[in-house]
């Protein structure tokens, strides 16, 4: 059998960083094919992507044949051929859970927009507008509530799937305004989840490599 993750660019592709992770954490044995969606590059190479992936889009995995071509799905997927610890046992969690990873695989990709994965890596970074600091407010009075709900270390609890489908927005986020000392426990969330050995991997080569710069990020919002 052969397992193959096509994937993006470390500094770039959150969402296959996403299913790497998962895949990782689950302790999946696969092979990783790195597909540069870098510009202009980038759309010869999602075509090629799309002659066995309908969306045309990173990430994709290659189970022996059998194609999943959303990073959710890759996720859930991980998570059940694996030991099936991404998903907490109780059904109120569990489903508190996805409510969290579903907010981000939907709309939550709005908040901030312009504050784009990429831009974590830029050397400079611009000041937030008050408008995106109030956001980000509001998104951290959530967070801290959430977790003080748990009472764990993590979103939920125990590291789960929700965790793993926020980091890119946590990584992107503290890049601009980590959280101070009005959330406790978002601070401490934020230290557990970026020192995780795997997300240390990733991001460790995702600084090693040229910022990719795109259009909108010095501009006001």
């Amino acid at each position: 059998m052969k397992r193959v993750l096509y994937s993006g660019n470390r500094n770039a592709s959150s969402w296959a960083f996403r299913a790497w992770l998962a895949l990782k954490e689950q302790a999946i044995d696969f092979d990783e094919v790195m597909v540069d969606i870098r510009r202009p590059q980038r759309w010869d190479n999602l075509a090629r992507i799309g002659e066995f992936s309908p969306p045309a889009a990173v990430p994709v995995l290659d189970d022996d044949g059998f194609i999943i071509f959303d990073s959710m799905a890759i996720m859930e997927y991980a998570n059940e051929i694996g030991n099936g610890s991404l998903l907490p046992s109780d059904a109120k969690q569990r489903a508190k859970a996805r409510s969290f990873a579903a907010w981000q695989h939907s709309t939550f990709g709005r908040v901030c927009s312009c504050l784009f994965f990429e831009s974590a890596f830029y050397k400079e970074k611009r000041a937030l507008t008050q408008d995106e600091i109030a956001t980000l407010n509001k998104v951290y009075d959530i967070w801290q509530h959430t977790i003080a709900s748990f009472s764990g270390d993590y979103l939920i609890g125990d590291f789960s799937l929700a965790d793993i489908m926020l980091l890119p927005s946590v990584i992107r986020f503290n890049a601009h305004y980590p959280p101070d000392g009005r959330w406790p426990l978002v601070q401490k969330w934020f230290e557990q989840l970026q020192s995780r050995p795997f997300v240390v991997e990733w991001m460790d080569e995702a600084h090693s490599l040229e910022p990719i710069y795109l259009p909108g990020y010095h501009n006001d919002p």
